[in-house]
């Protein structure tokens, strides 16, 4: 099995960064303070950033791919 498989782990952590206000404000607003504060820690110190990313594909400060 690879490395990558997304475990129900990561999910529940996902939905913990979906949930998360400041992740929510980097990712609808795009600029500020807040925003590239997100941009900066979300790969190299959060986990819940990383769960988001291994789970829905993208970063946690990129908004949500209109459908």
């Amino acid at each position: 099995m690879a490395g990558n498989d997304i475990t129900d782990k990561d999910r529940e952590m996902a939905k913990k960064c979906v949930e998360c206000p400041v992740c929510k404000h980097a990712r609808t607003k795009q600029k500020g303070l807040i925003y590239l504060f997100v941009k900066k820690i979300e790969g190299g110190m959060c986990p819940y950033c990383k769960a988001y990313e291994k789970v829905y594909g993208r970063k946690a400060h990129e908004p949500f791919a209109a459908k």
